[in-house]
């Protein structure tokens, strides 16, 4: 399994260039991306992880979000996509 690891910082200002480097990352077979370094976000960070998971699921993969922090789950929430960040079956 491909993983790779989102920036420090995920907000409106770097949500392009961390969309485009995601993107590369799924092409290329990733098929976890972890949140771990994630200290500071906005909303942008979830539309990021969500187009992320469409190009997995594109792919005919899952993409597994891990160690996503705690105020952006809460974010997702409140926005009502949490279920949405949780990986779903690939589709043949």
């Amino acid at each position: 399994m491909s993983r790779f690891e989102t920036g420090g910082t995920l907000t409106h200002a770097s949500a392009n260039a961390a969309l485009a480097a995601g993107l590369q990352r799924i092409a290329a077979g990733a098929t976890v991306v972890d949140c771990t370094p994630l200290t500071q976000f906005d909303s942008s960070a979830l539309a990021v992880l969500l187009a992320w998971q469409r190009a997995a699921t594109k792919r005919g993969a899952a993409l597994e979000i891990v160690n996503l922090p705690t105020g952006l789950a809460s974010l997702a929430q409140v926005y009502g996509v949490d279920a949405l960040l949780t990986p779903q079956p690939a589709r043949h």
